[in-house]
């Protein structure tokens, strides 16, 4: 562990011969995180400031991932998904906060690339491995092999998943579980709760319609990648009819925590356990001031840590991922359940009915209700860059932001244009240049406009940063920062945009790199619903061994791209 602060002071004044009390010599306090004492981590605490302050574990971590293509019957209807290690989702990457993460992924598919993202992770002067194609990234080719490596200087709930076009649909995602403090205690960790929806026909061919027409209604939905499909009216050879609804057990009196994690298309869910409440102690990767809800509503990429207490009677309780149908369509919204027992030999199905009032709005939870533990204002604002965000059709249905529809090239990503000493970089990219002016603690502030005037809310991604949530309201921004709250505002890596309205956001300019920011949503990312911010162009320093990794992973990417079948036709994130 790093030495404390008193340690070092000691070490100092005995060099020069000075006297120190005894009692000016003993360590900061330490602890166990246990299940009444969840605010200790070690040397370090829930008080601790995450953004300055990493333990240095000397630990490292490392896994191995193969990216495969196979069948897949998550609900009992058979279909070509794509896997890592064989399954959906795919394992669990398991790390301490402080540890050093070494992920070793290799594409074992046979038509086509891939990169992987580690959801949320401001990866701290590690942009290389952020893993966007054609931003941090030429894609790892078929039969080629890429290793990430990063430093956990954040702690709580996240998923990986693959940037590469619309992969994550087909399977290609899964848990990142950051163990830290928290800001409330609970007896068990139940880990991840996926919520996503799923189509029974690859994404990919649903974007042949996407690009040229409305949004595809997606057949139902999975919780923790499984559920039911009814196969009795139906000859469909594929549908098999193995499909499980999840389940979980709880034991009275006790609590537990649930890693909410939206990994949908296009979905938003609310989410509710019928008779019992939540108590919410962490959005995205920033730990909250606990509050209790009977629901959560929750977007795509967004996390929610809840503790829900064992206190109801020793019964059988619906789980429920509701769809808010006022946001996307789906041709099962009521079936995306799941099962909490009391007593797990039951194969009953529950008899409960839920309390919680059915959302009709895509918003996200309440600002008000979302108070960062760690408190952080936003101080000295400056020049801020609006965006305005529209819609266009020509051959295909695009998304742009001021005017300009992101178009990649996976052969040249921006990183490596960075490297190679360029400043000006193509108009499809677009590319917004961020640079500190001198100030320790020196702010951007973004403000997405929607324009599009279809009404539609957006999940906006920022990679590389937690961001401090300004504003988030309906109507239109006219250019006045009074009604930003800047007071230890909710900070997060993913809010929505509300639709005709407008999200003010700010960050750090803390983190030298090439930053995407991007709509979750997965149709509109492919339609261009993207930004990038490069950050402190002039502070971006690659490793020599970084550099190598970035050429040798292009160079096969090209040869590789020579004799593609299939041709790039997105955006190419």
């Amino acid at each position: 562990m790093k030495p404390s602060t008193l340690t070092l002071l000691a070490a100092a004044a005995g060099s020069h011969g000075l006297s120190i009390p005894a009692f000016d010599l003993q360590p900061r306090q330490s602890c166990d995180n246990t299940a009444t004492s969840r605010s200790c981590w070690g040397d370090y605490s829930i008080d601790t400031n995450y953004y300055d302050e990493t333990p240095d574990t000397g630990n490292t971590v490392e896994y191995w991932l193969s990216v495969e293509e196979g069948l897949c019957s998550p609900d009992g209807y058979q279909r070509t998904c794509m896997t890592f290690n064989g399954t959906v989702p795919g394992p669990t990457i398991f790390a301490d906060w402080g540890d050093n993460l070494i992920i070793h992924v290799t594409n074992n598919m046979t038509v086509n690339g891939t990169a992987i993202h580690w959801h949320g992770l401001r990866q701290l002067n590690s942009t290389l491995h952020d893993g966007v194609p054609g931003v941090s990234q030429c894609p790892i080719a078929p039969g080629e092999s890429f290793t990430y490596s990063f430093r956990v200087t954040q702690y709580g709930s996240t998923w990986y998943h693959s940037h590469f076009s619309l992969q994550y649909a087909e399977g290609l995602f899964g848990a990142l579980t950051l163990n830290g403090p928290a800001t409330a205690d609970y007896d068990e960790d139940l880990g991840t709760l996926f919520l996503q929806d799923w189509s029974h026909i690859e994404a990919f061919t649903r974007w042949d319609s996407a690009k040229q027409g409305p949004p595809p209604t997606l057949e139902t939905g999975l919780i923790n990648g499984t559920n039911t499909w009814t196969c009795a009216t139906t000859d469909d050879a594929n549908c098999v009819g193995s499909g499980a609804k999840f389940e979980t057990v709880f034991e009275a009196g006790k609590k537990y925590r649930l890693r909410l994690i939206n990994v949908a298309v296009e979905g938003v869910f609310q989410f509710s356990i019928d008779g019992h409440s939540l108590t919410v102690i962490g959005t995205d990767l920033v730990p909250i001031v606990p509050y209790t809800t009977d629901s959560v509503q929750i977007t795509i990429g967004q996390r929610y840590d809840v503790i829900v207490e064992a206190s109801a009677d020793a019964d059988d309780y619906w789980l429920r991922a509701g769809w808010v149908s006022a946001c996307a369509t789906n041709s099962n919204p009521d079936g995306m359940t799941g099962i909490v027992r009391y007593d797990s030999s039951s194969t009953a199905d529950p008899t409960s009915t839920s309390n919680v009032t059915a959302s009709t709005t895509c918003y996200d939870e309440p600002l008000a209700s979302l108070v960062p533990h760690l408190a952080l204002d936003v101080t000295n604002i400056p020049t801020i860059t609006t965006e305005d965000l529209s819609f266009t059709v020509d051959t295909y249905f695009k998304w742009t932001i001021n005017t300009t529809s992101l178009l990649l090239d996976w052969a040249n990503p921006t990183m490596l244009q960075v490297v190679n000493g360029e400043d000006v970089f193509p108009t499809d990219y677009n590319v917004v240049a961020v640079q500190p002016a001198g100030s320790a603690a020196e702010w951007a502030v973004l403000v997405i406009q929607d324009q599009a005037g279809l009404g539609l809310s957006h999940p906006i991604h920022l990679h590389g940063h937690d961001f401090w949530v300004l504003a988030q309201t309906t109507g239109v921004f006219n250019g006045s920062v009074d009604s930003f709250n800047t007071a230890n505002p909710p900070r997060r890596d993913v809010a929505t945009l509300p639709g005709n309205g407008y999200l003010a956001l700010a960050f750090q300019l803390d983190n030298p790199g090439a930053w995407l920011c991007h709509c979750h949503i997965a149709w509109h990312a492919s339609q261009g619903l993207s930004l990038e911010f490069v950050e402190s162009q002039a502070d971006i320093v690659l490793a020599d061994a970084d550099q190598t990794v970035l050429n040798d992973t292009c160079s096969a990417w090209s040869t590789w791209d020579d004799t593609a079948v299939w041709p790039q036709d997105d955006s190419g994130i």
